[in-house]
């Protein structure tokens, strides 16, 4: 294991890799983390991957979050998927992987992930998009839907301090974990590395609060009109799609991304939701490791 600081133009970006790149020959795998501005930990259980197939998996921080460099005081337009492309573009000449790679994004990560595959690098062989959206509005449609289902009770709380802007109280806090223990890990209480991503997450939450909002269904940020989906049919390499029974990108949220990808594959995992890799870690990491050895 290997850690290091990525300087770049924009700032700098704290970075690990867990495993040799140039070993084996298989081509190592990059890991978006989501949020935005969520950091990488509630990823690192899939640095289980190297012992299973013998391949690099490479984290990071996005710039913004974690242990890379924070700018709390950049103006709303600097948050942009453009950034976060240059800042994969630069980690990855920076590790010497750029010819022959792999990206697995995670939520947040899947959409990076899908706007980074559209400028064609030459080194990517494939992508793994696990719980994302290709369109910001059916995810928001989607997850009112779910939010809906909740008791009345929260639903009232919810709605009652996002009115008010009062989202950072205690009590929609608390309104909205009933929501994220349905949706977003069904796993109570949350994993070790969960509880660390949320509670660095909390410490900083600039980047999500601007280009997503307060909560994972109320999204009012930057991306509230992010839709990608007319563009996934430049997208020619092999995918693999990834989502929970339960999870907050519904099959509605999925399909319409599937259908537009040329050579894309869908795996529903049951009994789990947005936290697939954390509720269904065995199975996740075998449609993985196989997906990624053949198309190494």
């Amino acid at each position: 294991m290997s850690e290091g600081e990525l300087h770049w133009d924009e700032g700098w970006t704290w970075y690990r890799v867990v495993g040799d790149p140039g070993s084996g020959g298989f081509a190592p795998l990059v890991l978006l983390h989501g949020g935005p501005g969520a950091p990488h930990d509630y990823l690192e259980p899939l640095s289980a991957l190297t012992d299973q197939t013998g391949r690099a998996c490479v984290f990071y921080d996005q710039l913004g979050c974690g242990r890379s460099q924070h700018l709390p005081d950049a103006p709303q337009g600097f948050w942009r998927p453009e950034l976060f492309c240059r800042e994969l573009d630069a980690l990855l000449v920076r590790l010497q992987i750029s010819d022959r790679y792999h990206v697995l994004g995670q939520s947040w990560g899947g959409m990076l992930a899908m706007e980074h595959a559209l400028r064609q690098p030459p080194g990517l062989r494939s992508l793994v998009i696990a719980n994302s959206p290709a369109s910001m509005r059916l995810w928001i449609q989607e997850a009112n839907r779910l939010r809906r289902l909740l008791p009345e009770d929260v639903q009232e709380t919810l709605t009652r301090h996002e009115d008010a802007g009062t989202t950072d109280s205690e009590e929609y806090q608390q309104a909205m974990m009933r929501f994220y223990e349905r949706h977003l890990c069904r796993i109570v209480p949350f994993p070790e590395e969960l509880q660390r991503t949320f509670e660095l997450l909390e410490e900083d939450p600039t980047v999500y609060h601007t280009m997503n909002g307060p909560s994972e269904f109320h999204v009012i940020g930057t991306l509230t009109e992010w839709d990608i989906t007319p563009l996934l049919n430049e997208i020619r390499l092999p995918v693999l799609v990834i989502s929970g029974e339960h999870d907050e990108a519904t099959p509605a949220v999925v399909r319409p991304l599937v259908h537009a990808l040329p050579n894309a594959r869908w795996e529903l995992i049951d009994e789990a939701s947005h936290s697939t890799h954390l509720e269904q870690p065995g199975r996740f990491r075998e449609l993985v490791a196989a997906f990624l050895d053949s198309h190494d």
